[in-house]
C-alpha cells in the first residue's frame, strides 16, 4: 500500500520534473493547476517576471454558491472562468502544467472546460 507522505513526495518529484520543459512566456503563459482535497486552484503564469496574471479557485466570489468546490462539476466552473478572465486580459494560447497530477478526473475536467471556452494548448 502507498504511503500517503509518499505519493505527495512522488507528486512533487513528478511536477520538478515537468517545470525543467514547461514555462510561461509572455507571448505563452502557463495554466497552472492546483487540487486540494476541497478546492480546485487555476492560475495563468508568466514565467518570466513571476507574475500571475489571472486566477480562478472554488473560493472566488463568483462561485461561492457551489456546494462542492471538489468535483468535476466545480472543475468545469473554474476552467470555464479561466478561460473568460484570460480572454478578457487578451491571452487566448498557454502551456498546461497539471502540477504532477495525472491527467484524469477534476485536472482533465478544469482542462477541456478551458479549451472548450476558447483557451489554445
Amino acid at each position: 500500500m502507498i504511503d500517503r507522505g509518499n505519493r505527495k513526495t512522488a507528486r512533487k518529484r513528478r511536477h520538478l520534473r515537468v517545470r525543467k520543459k514547461v514555462h510561461g512566456t509572455p507571448e505563452r503563459p502557463r495554466l497552472n493547476v492546483f487540487r486540494s482535497s476541497k478546492h480546485m486552484y487555476a492560475q495563468i503564469i508568466d514565467d518570466t517576471k513571476g507574475h500571475t496574471l489571472v486566477s480562478a479557485s472554488t473560493v472566488d466570489p463568483d462561485l461561492k454558491q457551489l456546494e462542492n468546490g471538489a468535483n468535476v462539476e466545480a472543475a468545469k466552473k473554474v476552467g470555464e472562468l479561466i478561460a473568460k478572465r484570460a480572454k478578457d486580459k487578451g491571452i487566448d494560447k498557454v502551456v498546461f502544467d497539471r502540477s504532477g497530477y495525472v491527467y484524469h478526473g477534476r485536472v482533465k475536467a478544469l482542462a477541456e472546460a478551458a479549451r472548450e471556452a476558447g483557451l489554445n494548448f
